[in-house]
């Protein structure tokens, strides 16, 4: 099953009225009794300077053909973020030719592998659009986990996070985590919502995790390039770590994401007693998984 675009638009639209107060506003006299939370669509539709009719369109996706500028009228009245505004587009134009899936990729380039190898004071790791982790440093699996004794389908953070429990008592500030990943992938299923790998992943979280499913009705969408999270790692206790992720020019999808701590921390204290741990740096494995 691939993602529903229009229905998508509908309840992404809807969610962003709920969260909307009608007095911030100045509508709380408008109407009687509310029946739902949030604005009504006549209310946003006032708010954007377009038609009911037109606004009721575009939530009920009769059509993914509106102009930008009404669009962006809408995203101005749902008081939405460059993400939101950017995702709110993707859903309610014409769908872009299709990208490369996980199973058409090219291999990796030998010199990726040596960029990882050479990376030996933080934790690093090259990750695709699904969050499956194709690549990693010898610090990278004494972090988070030991990828190499993964089967391939496991290496994946979404379902590492929400189907380990072994992961979910490693981020001590779990729900942030979990929130992030589902908005990245929320994103990322708006770029490709064709891609059969994106839903099958999400068909298993949500058949898996309870916690997924809640997070996912909320239709939160977030595009993790930076960060922090604090970790609860077996051996050296807490880190708080900062994470960066960059992107790859020439590999569309793919990710090198690095975890840093600021020097002079306990934080970066304990990441140089975990890096001593890991022993003679080996150089990172990498797979390509089959059924991402």
């Amino acid at each position: 099953m691939v993602l529903d675009r229009r229905a998508e638009l509908g309840e992404f639209l809807r969610s962003r009225r709920a969260r909307l107060r009608p007095e911030e506003f100045g509508l709380s006299a408008y109407g009687q009794r509310r029946r739902v939370p949030g604005l009504r669509r006549e209310e946003l539709a006032q708010l954007a300077g377009v038609s009911v009719d037109h606004y009721i369109r575009l939530e009920q996706g009769r059509t993914l053909h509106f102009s930008a500028e009404v669009l962006d009228a809408v995203a101005r009245a749902l008081r939405l973020d460059a993400t939101e505004r950017a995702h709110l587009h993707r859903l309610a134009r014409p769908a872009p030719a299709a990208t490369p899936g996980p199973a058409e990729r090219r291999p990796l380039r030998s010199g990726i592998y040596r960029l990882l190898s050479s990376i030996h004071d933080v934790p690093a790791y090259l990750v695709d659009r699904n969050t499956t982790v194709l690549a990693w440093n010898s610090l990278a699996a004494a972090l988070i986990t030991d990828f190499g004794a993964l089967l391939p389908a496991q290496r994946n953070m979404a379902r590492l996070t929400f189907l380990d429990e072994g992961i979910r008592h490693l981020y001590a500030d779990w729900p942030a985590r979990a929130r992030d990943i589902v908005g990245f992938l929320r994103l990322d299923a708006g770029h490709r919502p064709a891609d059969l790998s994106t839903a099958a992943l999400i068909e298993e979280l949500s058949a898996g995790s309870a916690d997924f499913r809640e997070l996912w009705a909320e239709h939160q969408v977030k595009d993790k390039r930076y960060g922090r999270y604090l970790y609860r790692h077996p051996l050296v206790g807490e880190l708080e770590l900062a994470y960066e992720t960059l992107r790859l020019p020439d590999e569309p999808g793919l990710a090198l994401a690095m975890h840093t701590a600021e020097e002079g921390t306990a934080s970066h204290a304990a990441l140089q007693l975990l890096a001593t741990w890991t022993g003679k740096e080996r150089p990172p494995a990498a797979t390509r998984s089959t059924t991402t």
